[in-house]
């Protein structure tokens, strides 16, 4: 069990492609709606490109490219998360976030093995809360420049 298990977790829960995925609260700086972005040449797909927020130039992954989603024009329910990893911050696209919540650690399960899932490297763990089911990301892993 790593530590993130052993306490209740509080939890921003965000969309994409109607699941519901869930990130740490203590990673997360903010949560803004999609603006203006500069696409940067030769980096990787899933890299958008940078935006300029309160004068801080902050890279953009959007999370639909990274879990090889299909991809989908953004709109008003658009959200950037922007998350701090190891001193680095990041806005993650995600198709909207407008969710706290209280994870109890009791209810946190390891991620199951999913075979041929590329999304699988990037999953701590699952938790089953009333009838919802939370993919909880691993934002260590996302970050990876593979």
């Amino acid at each position: 069990m790593t530590e993130t298990m052993v306490s209740d977790m509080k939890a921003i829960v965000f969309q994409l492609n109607d699941k519901e995925y869930a990130i740490p609260v203590s990673q997360v700086k903010a949560i803004e709606k999609i603006m203006h972005f500069t696409r940067v040449p030769n980096t990787q797909p899933f890299v958008k490109g940078v935006m300029n927020l309160r004068g801080v130039v902050t890279p953009l992954i959007d999370l639909r490219v990274r879990f090889n989603l299909e991809e989908q024009p953004y709109s008003d329910n658009t959200r950037v998360i922007i998350v701090s990893v190891a001193d680095v911050e990041v806005g993650l696209i995600v198709d909207g976030a407008n969710d706290v919540i209280d994870i109890p650690s009791s209810l946190i399960e390891p991620a199951p093995e999913i075979v041929g899932t590329a999304a699988a490297e990037f999953i701590n763990g699952v938790a089953k809360i009333d009838k919802r089911l939370l993919i909880l990301i691993e934002l260590e892993s996302i970050l990876e420049k593979k």
